[in-house]
C-alpha cells in the first residue's frame, strides 16, 4: 500500500527533543491518521523509497543548510526530481521548501536580512485564492518560523502563494501538487518557544530582543491546518 512518507532531513535540539520529540513526530501528529504514514531518516542514511511507494511526501525542516550540499541532501535533491516528474504530491517545510525549490531549478542562499524567528504574520497572494490547499484560508494568518536561508529565486514556472514583509517566498506551488512553505505548520507554540530559548544566546549577540520574540509567540491554527489539507489533496489524487 502506498503511504505518505515523512522525509526526515534533520534532528532537533537535544533539549527540545527530550520534551517534545523530533521533526517527524510533530509532522506525523499534524498529518493525522487518514492515511498510513512512514518516516524515513535520510539524514542518518536510511534509503530513499521508490516513487511507487509514495502516495505523497512531506520533507521536514533541518538544522543543516541547503547550500552545504551534504551527500544525503544532494541525493535527496536528485530523488525529488523523479517525484516531480512522476507528479507525486510533495509538501516541503523550511529546509524541505528550500531543497524542493533547488531541485526544480530555483536559487537558495542566506537571507540578506538575517534570521527570521518567532510567530509572524503570513499574507496570501491572489494566486492562493484558486489553490487546492490554500483556498478559503484567511488572507492573513500567523505561522511559526526559524530560518536563516531562503529561496532567493523561485524555480521557473513556480506559483508564488504567500509572503510577508521579511520573506517574499513563504509559500509556492510547483505544477499542481508540489508545495513548499518556509514556515513551520507542524510546530506548536511550545515548540516555537523552545526553539527561541535554544537560540537565545545567539539572538542576543545579534542584537535581537529575545523577550519580545517570546512574548509574540501564539497559537497558529490556520498554518497547522495545511498538512491535513495536503493529506486531503493526496487522498483526492489517489481516487
Amino acid at each position: 500500500m502506498k503511504q505518505i512518507v515523512i522525509l526526515k532531513v534533520g534532528t532537533t535540539f537535544p533539549a527540545t527533543g527530550e520534551q517534545f520529540g523530533d521533526f517527524d513526530d510533530w509532522t506525523r501528529a499534524a498529518l493525522g491518521d487518514a492515511l498510513p504514514v512512514r518516516s524515513v531518516d535520510v539524514e542518518h542514511g536510511e534509503a530513499l523509497p521508490s516513487v511507487a511507494q509514495c502516495a505523497g511526501v512531506v520533507i521536514t525542516g533541518s538544522h543543516s543548510m541547503v547550500t552545504d550540499e551534504l551527500p544525503w541532501s544532494v541525493a535527496t535533491e536528485v530523488w525529488l526530481r523523479t517525484l516531480l516528474e512522476a507528479g507525486t504530491p510533495i509538501f516541503g517545510v523550511c529546509y524541505g521548501h528550500q531543497l524542493l525549490a533547488k531541485a526544480a531549478g530555483g536559487d537558495v542562499g542566506y537571507h540578506p536580512q538575517g534570521k527570521e524567528i518567532g510567530t509572524v504574520p503570513i499574507e496570501l497572494l491572489p494566486a492562493a485564492q484558486d489553490d487546492v490547499i490554500f483556498a478559503d484560508l484567511p488572507s492573513s494568518f500567523l505561522a511559526h518560523v526559524t530560518h536563516s536561508q531562503t529561496v532567493l529565486q523561485l524555480p521557473p514556472g513556480a506559483t508564488r502563494l504567500a509572503c510577508n514583509a521579511f520573506e517574499p517566498n513563504h509559500a509556492y506551488r510547483l505544477g499542481e501538487v508540489a508545495y513548499g512553505v518556509q514556515f513551520h505548520p507542524e510546530y506548536s507554540a511550545a515548540i516555537m518557544r523552545s526553539y527561541i530559548e535554544q537560540q537565545a544566546d545567539a539572538l542576543t549577540a545579534a542584537g535581537r530582543d529575545v523577550s519580545a520574540i517570546l512574548d509574540g509567540v501564539a497559537d497558529t491554527p490556520v498554518a497547522a491546518s495545511l498538512l491535513q489539507r495536503f493529506v486531503a489533496m493526496v487522498m483526492h489524487a489517489a481516487d
